[in-house]
């Protein structure tokens, strides 16, 4: 079995809960999603980040904007809507519902 495929496919799992944490602060453009996910050493890229932004665009939980940049093209600011909110509180809710079914798991003595 190869180890990097399961890793892969554990952080594939929280990326959309983890994006949407993000947003919850403030409205951001890719660029800063992805800086903020690789500065927490969640590894992910480009190709796998602009998909699922525009799946959770067309879900109803972010709505996007342009704005006008100083040093290039205009940029997409995603945010999230009423409905994004609502759906990341019972992500949370979850998130951490799982996190100490496992973190029970894992602590036990064999």
């Amino acid at each position: 079995m190869n180890i990097e495929n399961t890793k892969a496919q554990m952080r594939k799992g929280v990326l959309e809960f983890c994006i949407l944490c993000v947003l919850k602060q403030k409205d951001a453009y890719t660029s800063e999603i992805l800086d903020t996910l690789k500065n927490a050493r969640l590894l992910v890229v480009e190709g796998t980040v602009y998909p699922l932004l525009t799946r959770l665009k067309n879900d109803g939980l972010l709505s996007y904007r342009w704005e006008e940049s100083t040093s290039g093209p205009p940029r997409k600011y995603y945010g999230l809507t009423d409905e994004g909110r609502e759906f990341l509180k019972e992500l949370n809710v979850t998130w951490t519902e799982l996190s100490d079914a496992v973190n029970i798991i894992t602590s036990q003595k064999a």
